[in-house]
């Protein structure tokens, strides 16, 4: 890959790693609500599994859903049904502190693994890198999209958390981090828009 091309790769996975969507919202929240250390595994099950999903993209997935275009809009409901679940969840989540019931935890790194699947942003920035950086499909560029996003992803994702961190003096009366949760969800269930506009 050419460096000119290098860096307008590295360009698009800063801007579209660093924008508000599903993952970053929810890591945001995760942090207000658990902590830096507890949100740890949900921050690498992001990363792992957006770079996992772009290699599987770029080796072909996408001609899976090409001929059976039943099943990547049965994906499409599912993501939409389990982002307003996700998001009902954030909503009413109590925090860990104050909850009576020990099962109070943030996403686990293989539920953070999963969702990138139903996550709608996550496909948008996989196909479109594919698509623009790896039109040929070629393995060597694959895993160069891969890594590329990984590690500009990674910092971008974890500014999020620490945000969500610090915000934790903020939010220390359970009024306060019940208004932000609501938002959060309320942001998540927007995030939703430009998938819903599209169809």
């Amino acid at each position: 890959m050419e460096i000119e091309l290098l860096m307008a790769l590295s360009l698009f996975a800063l801007v579209s790693s660093a924008t508000p969507g599903p993952n970053n919202l929810m890591l945001l929240a995760s942090g207000a609500n658990f902590g830096f250390v507890r949100s740890i595994p949900h921050m690498l099950g992001v990363n792992i599994g957006f770079c996992l999903m772009v290699v599987i993209v770029g080796l072909g997935i996408m001609e899976v859903f090409e001929a059976v275009p039943l099943s990547f809009q049965l994906l499409q409901i599912l993501s939409v049904l389990y982002l307003l679940y996700l998001a009902y969840q954030i909503a009413t989540a109590q925090p860990a502190s104050a909850s009576s019931s020990a099962s109070a935890k943030p996403m686990s790194f293989i539920q953070a693994v999963l969702f990138q699947w139903v996550n709608p942003k996550a496909w948008t920035m996989a196909v479109t890198a594919m698509t623009v950086y790896a039109p040929n499909q070629n393995l060597e560029a694959v895993l160069l999209v891969a890594l590329v996003f990984g590690l500009v992803n990674f910092p971008t994702i974890g500014g999020w958390l620490m945000l969500g961190k610090q915000m934790q003096q903020i939010l220390a009366s359970p009024k306060w981090l019940r208004g932000f949760n609501v938002a959060m969800a309320l942001l998540l269930v927007g995030s939703l828009y430009p998938m819903l506009m599209a169809n």
